[in-house]
């Protein structure tokens, strides 16, 4: 069982990365192989929208032109057997690192008008509001609205809020663990 988070957050020791870092913890305890990715550090580029019609080889092909990093973590991906997509909450939407993202993810889990790309591979989705501690669930919709879309399997989604970071914890360290021996093993 290999799981892989994909976290769109800036700070690798900050509120995102601990409540990841427990749906991980969680999934390692229960045999599964482990894997961050920090999107921020990555050189991943907005999509170019190549040709006048805003597509490119992603409708034709499912490829993207652009050569940077975004081609070798969506294999990562595609190898993983289930996904987590981390973010904090930026102005009650998901980080920018994590938008340019999923942007070009979904062209091309999309070409073609066919989702074949990850299949129905499960996903999860987990926001972290800081601040007043509003918009997780806001920002969660539109996670889940692109992972639907992206073809994934959305299997659940985790608000969490600063005021509640320390209750959700051991939570997400069980939720961890039940991604690793019921989920990916559909």
């Amino acid at each position: 069982m290999r799981i892989l988070m994909i976290s769109g957050s800036r700070n690798p020791d900050g509120k995102t990365a601990r409540t990841g870092n427990a749906l991980l913890d969680g999934a390692s305890e229960a045999g599964a192989k482990t894997e961050k990715i920090f999107l921020p550090a990555m050189r991943i580029e907005h999509c170019r929208q190549c040709r006048n019609t805003g597509w490119g080889l992603c409708a034709d092909e499912g490829k993207c032109v652009i050569g940077d990093d975004f081609a070798c973590v969506f294999e990562k991906i595609k190898a993983a057997d289930v996904v987590i997509f981390a973010t904090p909450v930026y102005l009650w939407e998901i980080s920018e690192s994590l938008s340019a993202f999923c942007s070009r993810m979904r062209r091309i889990c999309f070409h073609c008008g066919k989702h074949d790309t990850v299949g129905t591979k499960p996903a999860v989705g987990l926001a972290v509001a800081g601040g007043g501690g509003s918009g997780a669930l806001r920002t969660l919709f539109q996670l889940e609205q692109i992972l639907l879309f992206s073809g994934f399997n959305v299997v659940d989604m985790y608000p969490v809020r600063r005021q509640n970071l320390e209750a959700k914890l051991p939570q997400l360290r069980i939720a961890g663990q039940w991604l690793a021996t019921s989920v990916g093993c559909h």
